[in-house]
């Protein structure tokens, strides 16, 4: 055989690994959507970007999980604690729900005072049973924020409650609790401080 032969065949060959190796990449990336979703169902897991979600605030997204249970309706109560010279409330005060429903509420938040102030929300819930099957996907409580004097923001929590929880449980609370930050808020205003100073100490 020829060189010249010798290379067309060797240039054949690599031709057909090539498309082997493509035809399995693409069989493989085919089946990843499948397997990622028995994979998600198995685990209880459900991640979906918000824009997929269709989160509007205040309101109930049309998003349909096929595991929701619709023989079940369960209230969600909403309660917020304020330890400082803030506005914090939740934009409403209770929900039904059906476990495995996606559900979006707001929170609303106002700093009052005249300095900016760096806080963070802690969630708690009643009855405690009820922490482990309530899934949050976006929570305001999951970052720390800076807030500038008078402003006001409003916050998203979005959330699924496991079709597992308990029968015996109809009713949970959730209650955030927004405190500021220590170690992290500005000084108070030059301005106030030289105040106070010039008045001098009260007698």
């Amino acid at each position: 055989m020829t060189p010249t032969g010798a290379l067309v065949r060797d240039n054949w060959r690599m031709v057909g690994k090539l498309s082997v190796i493509t035809a399995l990449m693409f069989g493989f990336g085919y089946a990843l959507v499948p397997i990622y979703r028995s994979i998600c169902d198995a685990l209880g897991i459900n991640v979906l970007s918000l824009a997929e979600l269709g989160v509007q605030g205040g309101s109930r997204t049309g998003y349909k999980s096929t595991q929701v249970d619709l023989s079940r309706a369960i209230t969600i109560e909403f309660d917020a604690n304020s330890r400082g010279p803030w506005e914090f409330k939740p934009a409403m005060r209770s929900v039904v729900v059906h476990p495995g429903e996606l559900t979006t509420v707001m929170y609303e938040f106002r700093n009052t005072q005249n300095r900016t102030m760096a806080a963070q929300a802690i969630p708690s819930y009643a009855p405690m049973q009820a922490m482990p099957y309530f899934n949050k996907l976006e929570c305001f409580c999951f970052n720390e924020y800076t807030l500038k004097p008078g402003e006001a923001k409003q916050w998203p929590v979005v959330f699924v409650i496991d079709p597992k929880l308990s029968k015996d449980v109809k009713t949970i609370t959730l209650s955030y609790t927004f405190f500021e930050v220590g170690g992290k808020v500005p000084p108070e205003p030059a301005g106030r401080s030289a105040a106070v100073n010039a008045l001098g100490p009260k007698s």
